[in-house]
């Protein structure tokens, strides 16, 4: 039997680093993406990183590059992984091309990016998937995972068998609206990451940092119950306390959440990397989803709201803050 072709549509840092597995392991992989990341790809390759195994680079001549839909006309796979904000252009853009046995699999942040996707390409397979750890792009053509997880999506046996053979684990959830939600909930520390500077380790390790956090997942908990939704539970700490557990004082935080601070040094969110790059971010599918899951249950997200200001304005004045004065400027919000 031959192996299934893919395409990555939105070859950003997940995109490379799905796409970038597949390849070295064997499989027939477009990549479509920006033209100005495509062409460092053409120069220098792919290059694939952890804190824990050796780099993996892929020549030049090993990549098929592409920056147009057409490029998926042949896929058997397409995973997603623009921005939420281009779901439902990317989404335009396939059904034109899509095979008509191709399945579509949206590995995004964000709540509504599968809808976006099935409602745009109907009658066409579209699984949720999620993406638990860190992958940033630590210099041009290289991205680099910076903590260990495992991959979840909806169940499909060939899809599943190629990402094992690519040393990708993935776990089948019949739950990914759960599963979104409690991703959702850890990605409101994009921001904040992004805001203070710092690798994601040294940010964490602070306390006021993560009093932010656990403001910003106290109104989205809020939210949640508002609107019957119960996250899944995807770490150690059951959501509902993890508020609790993000305002310990530091030393016992780091006995009390050891396995979540195994942490590459180098890793930090993707947010950061957008403002370095002087790229829109995503926060309006972050801190936004729960500023308008609130305000649809007649509640309100303070603190979620002063992020998304405060991000947008970093996307034109890049400023830094430190804990005390953000968790000082979110109270006040309040």
């Amino acid at each position: 039997m031959s192996k299934p072709r893919f395409a990555v549509l939105g070859a950003g840092s997940i995109g490379c680093h799905l796409g970038g597995h597949l390849v070295a392991a064997g499989y027939d992989v477009a990549f479509i993406g920006r033209p100005a990341a495509m062409d460092v790809l053409a120069e220098r390759g792919l290059t694939l990183s952890t804190s824990v195994r050796p780099p993996v680079h892929l020549t030049p001549d090993q990549l098929t590059l592409a920056t147009r839909a057409d490029a998926a006309a042949d896929a058997d796979y397409v995973l997603v992984t623009v921005k939420t904000v281009g779901t439902e252009t990317a989404a335009k853009d396939l059904a034109a091309h899509l095979a008509p046995n191709s399945v579509v699999v949206s590995f995004q942040n964000g709540l509504h990016n599968p809808a976006t996707l099935r409602a745009a390409l109907p009658g066409r397979t579209v699984l949720a998937g999620m993406v638990p750890y860190n992958v940033v792009q630590s210099a041009p053509g290289t991205v680099h995972q910076g903590m260990p997880g495992r991959l979840m999506a909806e169940p499909d046996d060939t899809l599943f068998a190629a990402f094992g053979e690519a040393g990708l684990p993935v776990e089948a959830r019949a739950d990914m609206s759960e599963v979104q939600h409690a991703k959702l909930l850890m990605n409101l520390n994009n921001a904040i990451n992004a805001l203070s500077g710092l690798p994601l380790r040294d940010q964490l390790g602070l306390r006021a940092y993560r009093r932010c956090l656990a403001l910003c997942q106290r109104e989205a908990l809020a939210a949640y119950r508002a609107a019957g939704v119960t996250p899944a539970r995807l770490g150690p700490t059951a959501p509902g306390i993890t508020p609790y557990v993000l305002g310990l004082p530091d030393a016992v935080f780091r006995r009390v959440a050891a396995a979540s601070l195994k942490i590459d040094a180098r890793a930090r969110s993707s947010m950061w990397e957008d403002l370095q790059r002087g790229r829109p971010t995503e926060i309006d599918s972050l801190q936004g989803e729960i500023v308008a899951l609130a305000a649809a249950h007649g509640q309100s997200a303070p603190a979620n709201a002063r992020l998304v200001a405060l991000v947008h304005a970093a996307e034109s004045t890049p400023r830094t803050w430190t804990g005390p004065e953000l968790y000082a400027e979110l109270s006040a919000a309040r």
